[in-house]
């Protein structure tokens, strides 16, 4: 069987698993990246073809998250070719160590900053976009795909619907989220679409706005105010201020939606003002 046929028939499997668009879209990336460099077919692809093909990813200064990313999809098309189409071969990615990711901390913004940015972004819609991300631990694609459908005004919840990793979870909305969004909502132009947030001018206008078109707004509020800033940055402020209120983590779990709690804990490392009070409150008992 072509190499096409196999990677035609891969992704039909990936779709079957019910896979996200985005996630497919990225194996497939992935896979034609590979097939594109490799020299040898693909039945014949050695340990050291994959050692090379690491070294020029590395050469393309790619993170080493990203290359590992391309390596579990590569990964997982010999498994699918050696399982399902009883391809003779041996998995030559099986047993390559990943590559050794840095783990920052979560960067979030001082309250300061979190009003200021507030404070700069005016425009309705994007008020609302951005404190369902500050408020709520939104990420930039729920807030993309948000539909008015999963809007509980007067509980002031939402539900979020496959999100990442096809889960579903209930967020809460605060008041000055519930506010802006709203007010949007009221200027809002009438649209066949049940996604909230549209485009305002353009070509696309009034159609959906895309992660990157809400990446975009951020992009330019973060160069009028000369700090770095992402979309993430909110969400993980959500997680820092709520832990500085001593939430417990698994609610910060649950709100944000991590899998594991190792990585709501992750969040505990820099919530500052919560290790200031246990300090002194275990020194006044001494």
């Amino acid at each position: 069987m072509a190499i096409t046929d196999s990677i035609v028939n891969f992704r039909r499997s990936l779709k079957r698993r019910n896979l996200s668009r985005h996630t497919v879209k990225n194996y497939m990336n992935s896979l034609a990246h590979f097939v594109v460099w490799v020299k040898a077919p693909i039945e014949n692809v050695s340990r050291e073809d994959i050692g090379a093909y690491i070294d020029h990813l590395m050469d393309k200064s790619l993170k080493p998250e990203t290359i590992n990313a391309h390596l579990n999809r590569i990964r997982q098309f010999y498994r699918y070719l050696i399982e399902q189409e009883q391809l003779a071969t041996v998995n030559p990615v099986r047993g390559v160590p990943k590559l050794r990711v840095p783990k920052p901390l979560p960067k979030h913004l001082q309250d300061r900053q979190a009003q200021a940015f507030l404070e700069v972004g005016k425009r309705l819609r994007d008020q609302a976009m951005f404190l369902l991300m500050l408020r709520c631990g939104l990420r930039v694609e729920e807030v993309a795909k948000l539909t008015l459908d999963v809007i509980e005004f007067r509980r002031r919840r939402i539900w979020v619907r496959d999100g990442k990793g096809g889960k579903d979870r209930m967020v809460y909305v605060s008041n000055d989220a519930m506010k802006a969004l709203v007010d949007y909502l009221k200027i809002r132009p009438e649209s066949k679409t049940r996604k909230v947030f549209l485009v305002e001018k353009g070509t696309y206008k009034d159609q959906p706005i895309s992660v990157r078109g809400i990446q975009k707004r951020m992009e330019y509020y973060a160069k009028k105010m000369d700090i770095k800033i992402s979309c993430h940055h909110l969400r993980h402020t959500m997680a820092t201020q709520m832990l500085n209120a001593d939430a417990d983590l698994e609610t910060i779990q649950d709100l944000l939606g991590h899998s594991s709690i190792r990585t709501t804990q992750r969040y505990s490392r820099i919530s500052n003002l919560k290790v200031q009070r246990d300090y002194h409150k275990a020194m006044e008992i001494l």
